[in-house]
């Protein structure tokens, strides 16, 4: 019989087939944005051009244009979601901390939740040798844990790249959940050679940077997409606890017009939550399900 390759981190496990379970105060559906707060090199490394839909070459074209997002467009969403009183998840390049104090201020004020992001997305890590990975996993916790006074429990690798090791990595740093398996509408565990680790629904779908820049979607198409995913899955999770969370990137989204079609999306969302939506961050929702009873979670 063929047999193909795999990654022999979790078993199949139809969602129909699996103990129910509530959010905290018998809520549906969690709902969680996260942030990408993103720093690159300067005409070096990789990162995406809004004109040729690659990681390379660089130009300072592209450079600037990514780095609008966090001289202007993250403190239009910081404004956004202050007024939404919407609490995000932040994927934090550790560079960001020694670069720009201002954003760093802002986040704590907020008292957004922290989730490492690796040094810089001007780099992957499935291209490196695993003593290389393990170091920069380490030099990113150790530079969060500096400038905040605690050290991160979440981590998604910059462009959600992993190598063969990234999760046996993560447990051996002390990671007890990570957002770079997009497999599932609900929390499972993906087991490691040093145990287990808890993955966190993030999307590949609802994110800014697939749709808007790689796909040529407009504003409006991802506000309409918006607010489908989120009318549907608050129907289905009548049946099921499930996880809605987008992915954004202030230099995409943080764009005039595409701000002005997030706020409608966003505003619709809050409008219809009712008491069926918890407003959260990823990590809120892995110390939630950490406690659950064992069999729970699949």
């Amino acid at each position: 019989m063929l047999k193909l390759p795999t990654h022999g981190r979790y078993d199949y496990s139809p969602i129909d087939e699996r103990p129910t379970y509530q959010w905290p105060d018998g809520k549906r559906l969690a709902f969680y944005i996260g942030l990408n707060v993103e720093h690159f090199a300067f005409m070096a490394g990789i990162g995406n051009d809004p004109f040729t839909r690659t990681a390379g070459p660089q130009t300072q074209r592209n450079y600037a244009w990514r780095d609008y997002g966090l001289r202007v467009g993250i403190w239009k969403l910081f404004d956004l979601f202050d007024e939404l009183k919407l609490p995000t998840s932040i994927l934090l390049n550790s560079l960001v901390c020694e670069l720009y104090p201002q954003v760093i201020d802002r986040i704590k004020r907020r008292g957004d939740a922290i989730c490492a992001h690796g040094r810089t997305n001007g780099e992957l890590l499935n291209t490196m040798w695993e003593q290389d990975e393990a170091r920069i996993i380490a030099e990113t916790t150790d530079l969060i844990t500096a400038h905040f006074g605690q050290r991160p429990t979440g981590w998604m690798g910059p462009a959600a790249a992993e190598s063969r090791v990234t999760t046996d990595l993560l447990v051996e740093a002390g990671y007890t959940h990570t957002l770079g398996w997009p497999v599932d509408d609900q929390p499972i565990w993906i087991g490691t050679r040093s145990g287990r680790i808890l993955s966190v629904p993030y999307p590949m779908e609802l994110n800014d940077i697939g749709t808007n820049v790689l796909r040529d979607h407009t504003g409006e198409h991802f506000e309409r997409m918006i607010i489908d995913h989120f009318e549907e899955m608050l129907a289905q999770s009548e049946k099921h606890p499930l996880v809605m969370s987008i992915a954004l990137h202030p230099f995409v989204c943080g764009q005039p017009f595409r701000l002005h079609a997030l706020r409608r999306a966003l505003k619709h969302c809050v409008a219809q939550a009712g008491d069926a939506v918890w407003f959260t961050d990823a990590e809120a929702i892995a110390k939630y399900c950490l406690a659950l009873p064992a069999g729970i979670v699949p």
